[in-house]
């Protein structure tokens, strides 16, 4: 868990668009990530990586996307 006294910011639509569209990933799964996201402070792709919602290679997709956008 990342300790710090600032929030994060949200995922963004066009973020969560991507999980779900271009990886295949359910809404269910999503959404579990983002509430864990929420509690622990700490970006959305790496928390669904931690929690195994994505493959290390969805993660790896997932920053080169969020690297060129």
């Amino acid at each position: 868990m990342i300790n710090t006294s600032s929030a994060i910011d949200p995922p963004s639509d066009e973020l969560c668009n991507f999980i779900i569209d271009k990886l295949g990933i359910s809404q269910g799964a999503l959404e579990l990530g983002i509430k864990r996201s929420y509690l622990e402070n700490s970006p959305l792709p790496v928390v669904m990586w931690s929690y195994g919602l994505i493959t290390l290679s969805q993660l790896k997709i997932i920053l080169l996307w969020l690297s060129n956008n």
